[in-house]
């Protein structure tokens, strides 16, 4: 017969042509990561609307301070500023479309008091108060700099401008993580699924008929699961690469997503053999799933953190300890999981 383990972890991955929803979820992320190129455009005009090329933004500026407004206004990126005499002038101009916004800038006790109008809410709304912020941030940098010799103590210095694009951002922070964790997650349901089947239909009493313990049954159920996950992350980052964003450290990651994986395929498989019921298993998995990966955001070495920083190449040298805890930390999750088999009800 072979490896009763194996021979189970083939017939879970040959199962999974059947189901649906799974193969959709994989053709979605093979479209994203073959494709990213060509999506990630439009993708990062919702995450940064103020990228969107092509756009000019027609600022009217009117107020006491309208000199030194315009002048950053002017050297903001597809934005001009045209000033105008008096409020009502720039409101008319603003009404009748020569405009997209209007800006009021008065000085009042040696301090400058802006107050910006957009249009109503719309996708043109959007990138015009996103372009305001930008220049209004720019013009706050401008006026600190200039009052900076009239002050008797240093005030806390502004955050320092960062000089990455928005793609190169949304690459690394948003997509690459997306397409390296989904897989775990779907993993992670699909055990649960598997499993709570398997009690349900009484097929799992049948497997157990062959001498095969409920032990290596889940084995083999969890292998598949936990697998599947890297191997997805392996060829999306291989797209990736190809499509042009590059990814340092495959092996790293690929070593933290299977760690990941195992880790979230053993509390699936953990919640199906003590919740056997299959509704009240994947609410218990899906709301464990996101508590856990919530709060593992507050930490700075989270697993989006630490799979961004190893594909910048940036991790540095406590790159290979995080990697050896997250694989420690699957592996014992796994060990712990065998232990609890024998003692959920199941049999040996």
């Amino acid at each position: 017969m072979g490896e009763p383990r194996l021979t189970i972890a083939r017939r879970e991955l040959a199962t999974l042509r059947s189901e649906k929803t799974i193969v959709l979820a994989l053709l979605i992320q093979l479209f994203i990561a073959a494709f990213s190129s060509f999506l990630v455009v439009g993708l990062v005009s919702l995450y940064d609307p103020g990228s969107v090329e092509g756009y000019e933004t027609t600022v009217g500026v009117t107020g006491d301070a309208t000199d030194d407004l315009l002048t950053v206004v002017d050297g903001q990126t597809a934005m001009t500023g045209v000033g105008y005499e008096s409020q009502a002038a720039a409101r008319a101009a603003f009404e009748n479309g020569e405009v997209d916004a209007v800006v009021l800038a008065d000085r009042r006790a040696d301090r400058v008091f802006v107050t910006a109008t957009a249009p109503e809410g719309s996708v043109r709304t959007t990138i015009v108060v996103v372009q305001l912020r930008e220049a209004l941030s720019t013009f706050e940098r401008v006026e600190r700099d200039d009052r900076s010799s009239f002050l008797s103590s240093t005030p806390l210095a502004l955050p320092p401008r960062t000089g990455s694009t928005p793609y190169f951002g949304f690459s690394y922070t948003v997509l690459l993580p997306l397409l390296c964790f989904l897989p775990v997650f779907i993993s992670g349901s699909m055990v649960v699924d598997s499993l709570t089947e398997e009690i349900d239909r009484g097929t799992l009493e049948l497997l157990r008929v062959a001498p095969i313990s409920t032990v290596d049954i889940v084995d083999g159920k969890v292998w598949a699961a936990a697998v599947l996950a890297p191997a997805q992350a392996g060829l999306w980052l291989a797209l990736l690469d190809f499509n042009g964003t590059t990814v340092h450290n495959p092996v790293a990651i690929l070593l933290v997503i299977g760690a990941l994986a195992l880790l979230v395929v053993t509390l699936g498989a953990t919640i199906a053999l003590l919740a056997p019921d299959r509704r009240a298993a994947q609410f218990l998995y899906s709301v464990g799933v996101l508590v856990a990966f919530g709060g593992t955001t507050l930490l700075p070495a989270n697993p989006v953190n630490t799979v961004a920083r190893l594909a910048l190449d940036s991790a540095g040298a406590a790159s290979p300890a995080l990697v050896a805890g997250y694989v420690a930390l699957g592996i014992g999750a796994y060990l712990l999981l065998r232990r609890t088999v024998p003692n959920a009800g199941l049999g040996g």
